[in-house]
């Protein structure tokens, strides 16, 4: 049987990595982060990684088909330290609960057809800008000035112009200011529902 997709996306910090990581902890499924598609970067500074030509969707799409063959797939794998892929890769094979997240899956065509479940985890824009600040600052030595000026230069009108969009393609609605673990829980109950019938 080919492997049931369920595809998560969301705006940054809006909770989706947390509560797809969680219910697949619970299904036991594999997760694939849209982020470890990002495309190599020469000027960090001034690139937008917000915007859908940042990353490779393609081989992404590539890799879902092959997934959905029962064909095992090398991901690649991103150093977000020096914005570039390592020459290495990961293998995955097939699963019967394939889960893909990151804040454009579902921006792209391609990605959300192929989708058995369609997923958008929501946070209000302060509450994600917060999380964003906390998170960067923190796990990524960035400051405080720098998260903010990327927020409104590129994070904030890439979420306008193509993440909350979206939205209109998800099934679900999970709401990512609730507790991680009731959010996984109504995402499990929408998995093990969609495939009883599927």
């Amino acid at each position: 049987m080919r492997p049931f997709i369920v595809v998560v996306a969301g705006g940054t910090a809006s909770g989706k990595t947390t509560i797809a990581h969680h219910a697949a902890s619970l299904l036991g499924a594999a997760v694939i982060g849209h982020d470890r598609y990002y495309r190599d970067v020469d000027d960090p500074q001034n690139h937008d990684f917000d915007h859908p030509d940042s990353l490779e969707t393609s081989l992404l799409v590539q890799h879902i088909d092959a997934l959905h063959q029962g064909r095992a797939v090398e991901l690649p794998v991103y150093d977000f330290s020096v914005h570039a892929r390592r020459n290495i890769a990961e293998t995955v094979h097939p699963r019967p609960i394939m889960v893909v997240e990151g804040i454009l899956t579902l921006a792209d065509a391609a990605v959300a057809e192929r989708a058995d479940l369609a997923v958008f985890v929501h946070a209000d824009d302060d509450v994600r800008l917060a999380r964003r600040i906390r998170r960067d600052v923190a796990e990524r030595g960035r400051t405080w000035d720098d998260v903010v000026r990327q927020w409104l230069s590129t994070v904030r009108p890439a979420h306008l112009r193509y993440v909350a969009p979206s939205r209109a393609a998800a099934a679900l609605l999970l709401d990512g200011e609730a507790t991680t673990v009731s959010q996984a829980e109504r995402l499990v109950a929408a998995v093990n529902g969609r495939r009883a019938f599927r």
